[in-house]
């Protein structure tokens, strides 16, 4: 918990500055006559997620993803940007399915992942300021759980947490678009795909993975760039 509330306080102090970025520093730009070259706001929206390597498929698990944005023109059509997210990842299964050893039927079985993360990103502006980019981001875990129930019952003395951890951060390729809907509101989609393994194989339990495991993700959000 104590790095989830010095996460929020990270993330209000990107909100903060973004909010008041370079207000002095003037120039034609993106969808306002006079647009500062850096241009901060408001991102809150949703993720669906699965990991790729347990043995469960479908975008079930739900999750939040908020945080600030930053942005850097560079050229009339060509902007960078950098994020700071409270972002939640995992999976969820949504059958009753034997396991891999045919030693338990898995009733129900989450996982749940909570990153710190920095996405960066190159974008490309249309006439109408709507925008597509793609880039990288380093997500920190914050905090992580593995629940199973099976039957017959899982074994009380396995800490699946403990003994079968995750990775501490996660490195993904990402990309998405931007359509701009009013003034400084905009709808973004996004698609992410861990570049590492979240957890090997080696490091899972062999009744409920089936290969090295990764994050996989879309993700809708509303933005809000301040004016």
């Amino acid at each position: 918990m104590a790095k989830i509330r010095k996460f929020s306080a990270l993330i209000c102090f990107g909100v903060v500055l973004c909010s008041f970025s370079f207000t002095s520093n003037a120039q034609t730009g993106w969808y306002e006559e006079q647009q500062r070259t850096f241009h901060g706001g408001i991102v809150a929206g949703t993720n669906f997620t699965q990991v790729d390597g347990d043995r469960y498929a479908g975008f079930r698990k739900v999750g939040f993803n908020v945080g600030a944005i930053l942005y850097a023109q560079f050229a009339p059509h060509v902007a960078a940007s950098m994020e700071i997210l409270y972002s939640q990842k995992g999976a969820r299964a949504h059958f009753a399915q034997i396991s891999t050893n045919k030693v338990y039927m898995v009733e129900r079985y989450r996982i749940g992942l909570n990153y710190a993360e920095v996405p960066i990103q190159l974008h490309y502006y249309d006439k109408r300021k709507s925008h597509f980019g793609a880039g990288f981001s380093y997500s920190q875990l914050i905090s992580s759980s593995e629940t199973v129930t099976t039957t017959p019952a899982f074994p009380s003395n396995i800490d699946l947490d403990r003994q079968f951890p995750f990775r501490k951060f996660d490195v993904n390729f990402i990309a998405g678009g931007n359509l701009k809907l009013y003034k400084g509101l905009h709808l973004n989609a996004r698609f992410a795909y861990s570049l590492l393994p979240i957890r090997k194989i080696a490091n899972t339990h062999p009744e409920l993975a089936r290969a090295d495991q990764f994050n996989n993700i879309w993700t809708f959000r509303l933005m809000y760039l301040f004016q």
